[in-house]
């Protein structure tokens, strides 16, 4: 008789230029073998306010991709992408509606799941760094500015992306949030899942005690809770698995 291992599924939505979320993900489950991370994509190729850009992020091909993650058997799903930033929170809201409604599986965003951390910490004045154009940028301070955070400082990359957005190194990463860090925000918010933040969250954490919020991050967090395991087992990787 086999008898199947208790296991944790995620099931992670994915834009299909990414190259950092899934490498990633798998190095922070790296110590949790009972806890498995699975990827569905559909087509996201540049980040802009152009209509073709901004067309990419209906919920249909999103759809889609959660019913063949469904198939897996997963305990949750997340869209692990942060187009609500610059569409609206609420684009997000009605996503994890509609595949909640489809599935019966449980479902999350990875920038829900910042702004739900933000709210715990008490954090109002927040930094953002990102490789977003100016555009773009703007658009996500005026859609936390009415969601009732400050923005009090943020580096971009002007980089229409998305597949660049992986060529950027910690390094460069680590420089962008330590110069947010100098005007003093409650945390950092480190604003694109096809970035290298979380490896950096400890550093600056380290260097000047404010939080960093990594989207990556954020999506795994949330996807354990909303899966019924517990977050908190990840470590070394910065202080929001502690919440």
């Amino acid at each position: 008789m086999t008898i199947e291992l208790a296991m944790t599924r995620l099931g992670m939505l994915t834009p299909s230029s990414n190259t950092v979320l899934e490498p990633l993900t798998a190095a922070m489950l790296q110590e949790l073998p009972d806890v498995s991370a699975h990827f569905a994509r559909f087509r996201v190729v540049k980040i802009s306010m152009e209509a073709d850009a901004l067309g990419q992020f209906t919920n249909a091909p999103m759809l889609e991709a959660a019913d063949l993650l469904a198939d897996a058997q997963v305990q949750s799903i997340c869209w692990n992408g942060t187009s609500s930033g610059w569409l609206g929170f609420d684009t997000d809201l009605a996503l994890i509606d509609d595949i909640q409604r489809r599935t019966g599986i449980p479902a999350c965003s990875s920038v829900l799941a910042l702004n739900e951390l933000l709210e715990r910490m008490g954090a109002r004045r927040i930094a953002l760094v990102t490789p977003y154009l100016p555009e773009v940028q703007t658009r996500i301070v005026e859609n936390y500015a009415c969601a009732g955070f400050e923005v009090v400082g943020e580096r971009h990359l002007d980089d229409p992306g998305n597949y660049s957005f992986a060529t950027y190194s910690e390094a460069q990463i680590l420089e962008m949030c330590r110069a947010v860090a100098t005007q003093a925000p409650d945390a950092i918010a480190v604003f694109c899942t096809n970035f290298r933040g979380a490896g950096v969250a400890e550093t600056i954490e380290a260097e000047t005690g404010i939080t960093v919020l990594d989207s990556v991050s954020t999506a795994l967090w949330k996807s354990m809770a909303v899966a019924g395991d517990d977050p908190r087992r990840i470590r070394g990787w910065g202080r929001l698995f502690d919440v």
